[in-house]
């Protein structure tokens, strides 16, 4: 029987191997925060990329991608191990769900700084990020003083965020250009990254120490539903610019073309995602969680570039963009082609196998995107232009399911236990 109250119990770390482990309605709500983020880099990307600030729109739109994902993944992979439910987990949760809306609010300032081109105004980013990793740091905390064998790698953690916050502060404050500020991005990111590596081994030499007891089918969930959420924003969007421009001269053809697009990219980008077997590759292969729970943040880039690209495309049929059709083109088929090659990737890197069939499928894809931008360059209309890029997912999906799906099952076979796959 379920407890009915929410008093405080120990935070002792969660079975890894619980039966039927599924989202929590706590995971959900604060999975909708990010609707917001999502949604405002989305926003703040097309606009400028409409605008023809191409460059300022796509870096701020990785940096946007980079920071909003590292959020939701701090909190994701921790919540796997020690969520107790309590009423402290709660409020803690829902202290990190304002310093998401914090982060979100400060995109707008952080893209504006960047076609004014002195320097990067990501301090309210980093505000919301302070909260976010106070309430973190408690956690990780409790967790280390509740769960004496894994304070090793709590402690870990905890050092790991401290540094790095203190990093990200003090960029805030210098007086640094623009490149210089990416440089140092990129070396505080790789720092970020390492850090989850680095804590999960620092117990090493101490007996008794144990990793954090994370549940491979409920991390393969958490994803999915995250990418179920990035892929609904973009329709959302899409919806929302299209309103525009049919108030504004009713239905046209091509107005519903872009929306037929729209959603039947989402559909395939959706089918594409659920072909890997990630909860079971990740259940038999804990030590492949690193490259595949950081390679999800270009899967997820590629799915909010798609809804980015969208918005750019009903901008141009208001007549407010300021690039070509096949720049218009370009923007929804590159972040499709960023998640095709990133979730292959992951697949790939996932499973330790390779099938020459998707190499056949890889290229497939990119010769109907590149078939798309071809297209809108010989004077094609751009919304006949996007419904061959709407095509690009279904090479996979019709690979798989003609022929695909034997290789998956092939896997699935091999190294499950005596009584079937769990």
């Amino acid at each position: 029987m379920p407890t009915l109250h929410h008093r405080n119990r120990p935070m002792t770390g969660r079975d890894p191997h619980e039966p039927a482990r599924t989202a929590t309605p706590l995971e959900l709500l604060f999975d909708l925060t990010f609707v917001v983020g999502f949604g405002v880099a989305g926003e703040q990307a097309a606009h400028l990329v409409a605008e023809g600030h191409a460059s300022a729109g796509v870096v701020g739109f990785a940096f946007s991608m980079f920071a909003i994902c590292w959020a939701w993944i701090n909190f994701t992979w921790f919540a796997s191990a020690f969520d107790t439910d309590d009423w402290f987990y709660r409020v803690t949760t829902m202290v990190q769900m304002i310093g998401v809306v914090v982060l979100a609010l400060g995109l707008p300032d952080m893209f504006e700084s960047l076609v004014d081109g002195d320097r990067v105004d990501n301090g309210v980013m980093v505000a919301g990020y302070v909260v976010m990793r106070l309430a973190m740091l408690v956690q990780w905390l409790r967790a280390a003083r509740q769960a004496p064998e894994y304070r090793a790698t709590c402690m870990g953690y905890v050092r790991s965020l401290v540094i790095t916050q203190i990093g990200w502060v003090l960029l805030t404050i210098a007086p640094v250009n623009v490149p210089t500020f990416f440089v140092v991005v990129v070396l505080l990111g790789s720092v970020e990254m390492a850090g989850p590596w680095l804590a999960e081994r620092g117990h090493a030499d101490q007996p008794g120490q144990r990793s954090t007891p994370w549940h491979a089918h409920h991390m393969a969930e958490r994803y999915g539903l995250l990418a179920i959420i990035t892929l609904g924003e973009g329709v959302i969007g899409t919806v929302a610019s299209l309103s525009a421009v049919v108030q504004g001269s009713d239905w046209t053809l091509d107005a519903a073309l872009v929306a037929l697009a729209g959603i039947g990219l989402t559909f395939g980008l959706w089918w594409t995602y659920y072909l890997t077997p990630d909860a079971e590759m990740l259940h038999r292969h804990r030590e492949r969680s690193y490259v595949w729970g950081y390679g999800n943040i270009l899967v997820f880039a590629g799915l909010a570039g798609v809804g980015a690209g969208l918005h750019v495309a009903a901008y141009y049929l208001e007549g407010h963009a300021h690039i070509s059709a096949v720049g218009t083109v370009l923007t929804v088929a590159v972040p499709v082609l960023v998640f095709v090659l990133a979730d292959y990737t992951l697949f790939w890197v996932l499973t330790r196998s390779f099938d020459t069939l998707h190499l056949f499928l890889v290229v497939g894809t990119v010769v109907v995107l590149a078939a798309a931008v071809g297209v809108a360059a010989a004077g094609a209309p751009m919304a006949w232009s996007l419904l061959l890029v709407m095509l690009a997912p279904v090479v996979t999906v019709v690979g798989y399911e003609v022929r695909g799906h034997e290789h998956v099952a092939r896997l699935l076979d091999e190294g499950a236990p005596s009584g079937g796959a769990r």
